[in-house]
């Protein structure tokens, strides 16, 4: 039968964010966290989508929050470290996918910004609520980071040539990005002794809204060969709840190619474990996003 919600648990008492939650997989995260007794958190570019999801779902806090804004990134987080209130969940699933060439206001392209630097950013100025205890921290990636060897790390300097622009290429790497990203917060968490850990999941081939810009092709051929969101929402779930669970692990669907099914343990490509190219990226992402993020 494989691993399902029944497997969460009681979670009351214990605090939860997730990130990008107005939709999909985001949505169907919040709302199974929230049934299990869970306090959520949830964050959001667009007040209306804001109200309509807390409609749906009920008793969750909002914290307005667009990543590919750094400056305001770095202060919805300061907002949130000065309430004073720490997590044990965080989700990280806010994401784009595959835009035209967009320049976000701090120079960067727009898939690196949102599915990565924010992310990083927003982690790194959390990270007073979040070193303490054994914080379970979620990055959902994708199978696309395989499309990938490696990262062009001029995609994290600001005002970059628009001509070198590819599409899924940008977003192949954003994703890889949040694995090597995973990882090397894994490492560095276990090099300081802390308990938090960091672990990744990835939602197979699920009919969300992320498939929207790629046409009506692709969000067609998406929505014919694709699990729903709720199904989609199950490896980030059993990542945020799972005790088993150690840092650096990584789930996805057991099914064909795992694009859906039931999570479990999965595999990531080479690139994606190599160790000097995570550090490298930390490094660069500190650059970036001019945040130093001290693990310790």
């Amino acid at each position: 039968m494989g691993w399902d919600t029944t497997a969460m648990g009681d979670l009351t008492g214990r605090r939860a964010l997730v990130t990008g939650a107005t939709s999909g997989i985001g949505t169907e995260t919040a709302r199974e966290l929230l049934r299990h007794g869970a306090e959520v958190v949830i964050t959001a570019r667009d007040d209306r989508k804001a109200a309509d999801t807390v409609a749906d779902l009920g008793d969750v806090e909002v914290v307005t929050l667009d990543l590919s804004d750094l400056p305001g990134t770095i202060a919805a987080a300061q907002g949130v470290v000065d309430d004073g209130r720490p997590f044990d969940i965080v989700v990280n699933n806010a994401g784009v996918m595959i835009p035209p060439f967009t320049r976000t206001m701090d120079g960067f392209e727009l898939q690196i910004a949102t599915n990565h630097l924010g992310h990083f950013a927003w982690n790194a100025t959390l990270w007073p609520l979040l070193r303490e205890g054994s914080t379970r921290i979620v990055t959902v990636a994708s199978l696309a980071h395989s499309m990938t060897k490696g990262i062009d790390l001029r995609s994290l300097e600001p005002n970059g040539d628009p001509r070198r622009y590819k599409k899924w290429r940008s977003y192949a790497e954003s994703k890889l990005a949040n694995l090597l990203y995973m990882k090397e917060l894994d490492r560095r968490v276990k090099a300081a002794g802390l308990g938090v850990v960091s672990v990744a999941a990835h939602p197979g081939l699920t009919s969300t809204n992320l498939t929207k810009p790629g046409g009506f092709a692709l969000h067609s051929l998406s929505g014919a060969f694709s699990q729903p969101a709720r199904m989609g929402a199950l490896p980030s779930l059993r990542a945020a709840t799972d005790p088993a669970l150690t840092g650096g692990d990584y789930l996805g669907p057991d099914g064909f190619r795992q694009t859906r099914g039931r999570p479990r343990y999965v595999g990531m490509t080479a690139a994606a474990s190599d160790p000097e190219l995570a550090a490298e990226l930390w490094s660069a992402s500190e650059t970036a996003t001019g945040v130093v993020f001290d693990v310790s």
